[in-house]
């Protein structure tokens, strides 16, 4: 009884798709590129009111990220049992909130965005289940790395590492890793992401800058001032 008529890998392709398609719901992920689902929600309450439904992660129930999703209009808010990006069992209790929120007015979910309550403190701009370990080494810190880079499993959080080493050596030192660590050890290019299992060295007399771009993390390498 339900059919799908339109999936969008972000908030962008999404709200053209929703004004082509005029969807009766929407599933919404927090995490994703480009802008944050919470953003993308209110966004969406504020010109095109539609019965929402946030599927994430990091909406455990009662946790203050699924409050926020309520407060900003969602109709529901659903926790995936796993990991950014993974559904796991949950399809028949999906397949009913879907089903109940079709029956939603819009007139209700604009006196829902009408009675929200101002001044509260936004948490979708600072929430996500990507962690970041930030590490900065000086002279001589080469074998703590190696030390600390060796033990870590496959699967451990992304790391941005500066390390004071000169220009064209911090490429020789990242492959060197690369080759004795469980994770993939590069030097920063970029646009590079920050993934899990993944470090990137800042290369040798550049500046490396952590962006953030709706869920994803990533780098962005310039030349600057030297840091005092």
């Amino acid at each position: 009884e339900i059919e799908i008529v339109g999936t969008a890998p972000d908030p962008y392709v999404a709200r053209d798709f929703i004004v082509r398609l005029k969807p009766d719901v929407i599933t919404l992920d927090i995490e994703m590129p480009r802008m944050d689902g919470i953003t993308f929600l209110r966004k969406l309450m504020k010109h095109f009111p539609i019965p929402v439904i946030v599927v994430s992660s990091l909406t455990q129930h009662g946790s203050d990220l699924a409050l926020e999703a309520l407060n900003e209009g969602a109709v529901e808010v659903m926790c995936k049992p796993g990991p950014a990006y993974s559904v796991g069992d949950m399809s028949l209790s999906l397949i009913e909130k879907i089903k109940a929120a079709a029956k939603v007015k819009t007139a209700d979910l604009q006196k829902i965005k009408s009675s929200k309550p101002e001044g509260q403190k936004k948490l979708s701009l600072t929430k996500t289940t990507n962690k970041i370990i930030a590490i900065g080494a000086s002279t001589g810190g080469t074998q703590a790395l190696e030390f600390i880079l060796t033990s870590l499993p496959a699967n451990a959080p992304a790391i941005a590492i500066v390390q004071h080493m000169p220009e064209q050596f911090t490429k020789s030192f990242a492959k060197r890793l690369n080759a004795i660590c469980k994770i993939e050890v590069k030097e920063a290019e970029n646009n590079d992401r920050l993934l899990p299992g993944r470090a990137l060295i800042a290369p040798g007399n550049q500046h490396m800058v952590l962006r953030r771009s709706g869920a994803t993390y990533y780098v962005e390498v310039k030349n600057g001032p030297l840091v005092k």
